[in-house]
């Protein structure tokens, strides 16, 4: 088309952002901004995507067919191998020793882990040196773990039994009992894991601000009152974390009923299956059924993961759930800056 004569020539839109240094580099700021968080990220997804999300829709697709551990992939037998695994008597013993172990170990862990970390949080002597202590059995590995408590909780020359000698009791059969068997394990567990979860609680603790203690001490609460009432209610969101990863670890333990019995009674989790967990089940499955081991075994490995799925939601809702966390900490908050501005007068 014509154009007028004393218009000027229009100019292309992607030539006008370049046109100029000064508008490349701002351009340039601005994609930098949008994109680098994504690459930032994205190595984190793709190990992710990799090593977890791809196992875990194999590990589906390999439960509903039938699946030999030399023979392979066979024919699609859909939710055969779940149906044939929920009618076996040892899924149900193993999915028993699970539960209570779970509850054995997690409930005094998380318990334990509080209170040192209270102490911790206290002005005491060398706490650098305690802090540091309590995180000593969590970098032990678990072989050495077991090892140590398989002599302690021994039926005959333990030295737990000798301890209950000593008071006037009777010797306990530890690997025989299912409930026995089951505390010893259990405190293995909590043995390793106390020290980790007491470095992550007094972290929390040690973020509260000082503001609250302080309103809480005008107020006349005792110490017992401010971990109540100020330390409890903040630490809300670390102790979503630390039960989301006890249950997960506590449901998915391995290394300790295996390692606490004998070579040949510890791979069937004691003589009647007394401490053996799902995932030992599962591993017997994989590699002791030729027939259809991957099948069942991946049929109990996503049963494990719908359970631990499960009670991770019910322990978030009951979390959620509990006394007015939010509330107390405003109400906190708005006397601490009550207090405050009274100190300023």
């Amino acid at each position: 088309m014509p154009r007028h004569p004393g218009s000027r020539p229009l100019k292309n839109s992607t030539n006008s952002i370049f046109s100029s240094p000064s508008r490349r580099r701002a351009f340039r700021g601005r994609l930098d901004r949008r994109i680098s968080p994504y690459l930032f990220v994205a190595p984190f997804f793709i190990v992710f995507v990799v090593t977890g999300l791809f196992p875990i829709g194999y590990t589906a697709y390999v439960s509903l067919h039938h699946w030999e551990l030399l023979g392979g992939q066979g024919d699609y037998v859909g939710l055969g191998n779940f149906a044939v695994i929920l009618h076996q008597r040892t899924f149900w013993i193993a999915l028993r020793n699970t539960l209570s172990i779970f509850l054995l170990s997690s409930v005094p862990q998380i318990v334990i882990a509080l209170f040192l970390a209270s102490m911790l949080h206290a002005n005491l002597r060398a706490r650098t040196f305690w802090r540091m202590g309590v995180l000593v059995p969590y970098v032990l590995a678990p072989v050495a773990v077991s090892l140590i408590f398989g002599r302690v909780f021994a039926d005959q020359s333990g030295l737990a039994n000798a301890l209950l000698q000593r008071v006037g009791l009777g010797p306990i059969a530890w690997h025989a009992g299912p409930l026995a068997g089951h505390i010893a394990i259990a405190s293995m567990v909590a043995f390793r894991w106390i020290g980790y979860n007491t470095l992550i609680l007094l972290a929390a603790m040690q973020a509260v601000p000082r503001d609250l203690y302080e309103a809480a001490v005008i107020d006349g609460a005792n110490r017992w009152r401010q971990f109540w009432s100020v330390s409890l209610p903040m630490l809300r969101p670390t102790l979503v974390f630390v039960i989301l990863t006890s249950t997960i670890g506590g449901l998915q333990i391995f290394d300790e009923p295996r390692l606490f019995g004998d070579n040949q009674a510890g791979a069937r989790g004691g003589g009647s299956n007394q401490f053996m967990t799902l995932t030992m089940y599962l591993q017997y499955l994989g590699w002791g059924d030729l027939r259809n081991g991957f099948g069942r075994a991946s049929a109990v490995a996503w049963l494990l993961f719908m359970l631990i799925v499960l009670i991770a939601a019910v322990n978030l809702l009951l979390i959620r759930r509990m006394g007015g966390g939010s509330a107390a900490s405003h109400r906190l908050s708005r006397t601490a800056r009550t207090a405050t501005r009274q100190d300023g007068r």
